[in-house]
């Protein structure tokens, strides 16, 4: 890669984590600068504004989950449940790893940004459909393969699975536990989705 790049790969992985930590309202552009050692007046080279760097912090922070989602689910050898249910338990494994801190980037932004910032609620939502979209196939696929129900469309049940686990995430934080990401899982994944 460039020079150029690497600066605003390194930002945006710079971005990714400092927005998780402090949020949004509670991130400095100079504190971002700094730790990535680039002058302030490059950062308008590479997104022109901190909404800009927002938004592009949330597709690069979405990214890797898709791609990973994705990849099992192109492995998982007709058995699309199983992918789904090694992500996620490779999700809370991590959460718990790390002491809860965080949670999703996503959920964290949703209820800081989305009532004053038109472009970052669409880099949201954008995010959210993309997420939703690979449950969806794998949930569809989980219905040819006769393990998820047939009577609901894949695409309520994943509608269904992003919500649930949107508002898991935001409980775990408060509760600084897993619980309620595992029951979530437990309840729709282990239950309720299946044929």
């Amino acid at each position: 890669m460039k020079q150029k790049q690497i600066n605003k790969h390194n930002l945006l992985d710079e971005g990714v984590a400092l927005l998780m930590r402090q949020g949004y309202h509670g991130t400095g552009l100079k504190e971002i600068l700094d730790a990535v050692n680039i002058p302030k007046g490059s950062f308008y080279n590479y997104f022109g504004s901190k909404e800009n760097f927002a938004a592009e912090v949330i597709v690069h922070y979405i990214t890797p989950y898709l791609n990973q989602l994705n990849q099992y689910l192109d492995e998982s050898e007709g058995n699309a449940v199983a992918a789904l249910n090694r992500y996620i338990e490779e999700s809370i494994a991590e959460l718990e790893r790390t002491d809860f801190k965080g949670g999703c980037l996503l959920g964290n932004l949703m209820g800081e940004l989305s009532d004053t910032s038109d472009l970052c609620r669409i880099a949201l939502q954008n995010a959210l459909n993309d997420y939703r979209n690979v449950w969806e196939e794998g949930l569809r696929r989980g219905q040819t393969e006769k393990r998820i129900r047939a009577d609901k469309s894949a695409n309520e049940m994943a509608d269904l699975w992003v919500n649930a686990w949107q508002g898991a995430l935001l409980r775990m934080k408060i509760e600084q536990s897993t619980e309620p990401l595992k029951q979530c899982y437990s309840q729709l994944l282990g239950d309720f989705f299946k044929a």
